[in-house]
């Protein structure tokens, strides 16, 4: 049996949900596979402070190009800004089809505007931590919302990441290395990604949840800003931000 872990950096992956996690005092991360949301936070054990790349927080109308957090981060990411995707409304988020999603999308948000693909295939994902912290009060105190690219910005001393994690679809290498480099000068042994991703992962993956164990770890120690500075809570009193 594993024991309880207390700091965890997780990200959606094709298998469901990729951690590393350990203690405060212990320098070995551990890396998982997870089928569910649920699944994960119950590996953990109590208490955990869980950094996730996921959309946290839904407000019933979105004002903009995206969530106050999504907004807030962006002109930090020079190139990378396409990485932040716009998530709209709860109402479309929980719609059971891209076309009622779409058709929600427009009726909550000003200017109107349909949901992406790309933000579409999140939803599931975002639905299944939705659940989980509507129904576990703690829980809400203790999982945050990160973006991989904004991480690894603020710990690069605010300056972007100069290459793509990916190109056309497929993993590149260069993109990869440039942030193994940092994930190492903040303290995490190289040696963790020399045996690659697991089955169900990719690399991308792997390196995106190692950052979130660093915020996660900061979080912890009330290193972390939330963007925007004020959040918003949404009608189930989850926050709205994205920290970094």
């Amino acid at each position: 049996m594993v024991p309880a872990r207390n700091l965890a950096g997780v990200d959606g992956c094709k298998a469901g949900w990729i951690s590393w996690s350990r203690d405060n005092n212990e320098s070995a991360p551990l890396l998982r596979i997870h089928g569910r949301f649920q699944d994960l936070v119950s590996d953990l054990g109590g208490g955990a402070v869980i950094a996730v790349d996921m959309p946290i927080g839904l407000p019933d109308r979105i004002v903009g190009p995206g969530r106050g957090p999504e907004q807030a981060i962006r002109p930090f990411l020079g190139a990378r800004q396409s990485s932040v995707f716009s998530i709209p409304a709860r109402a479309s988020v929980e719609a059971r089809s891209y076309a009622e999603a779409c058709a929600k999308a427009l009726e909550t948000s000003d200017p109107p505007k349909k949901v992406s693909k790309q933000a579409f295939n999140l939803f599931p994902r975002i639905l299944e931590i939705d659940t989980a912290l509507q129904h576990d009060e703690e829980l809400k105190s203790r999982v945050l919302e990160c973006h991989p690219e904004f991480s690894f910005c603020r710990l690069n001393d605010g300056v972007p990441m100069s290459t793509p994690k990916k190109i056309k679809g497929a993993v590149n290498p260069e993109g990869i290395e440039e942030r193994i480099g940092v994930l190492e000068r903040h303290g995490l042994d190289r040696g963790m990604f020399e045996r690659g991703p697991p089955r169900g992962a990719f690399m991308d993956d792997v390196v995106d949840a190692a950052i979130n164990l660093l915020m996660a770890e900061r979080h912890a120690a009330g290193l972390t800003t939330p963007f925007p500075s004020r959040p918003a809570r949404d009608r189930h009193g989850i926050v709205i931000a994205i920290y970094g």
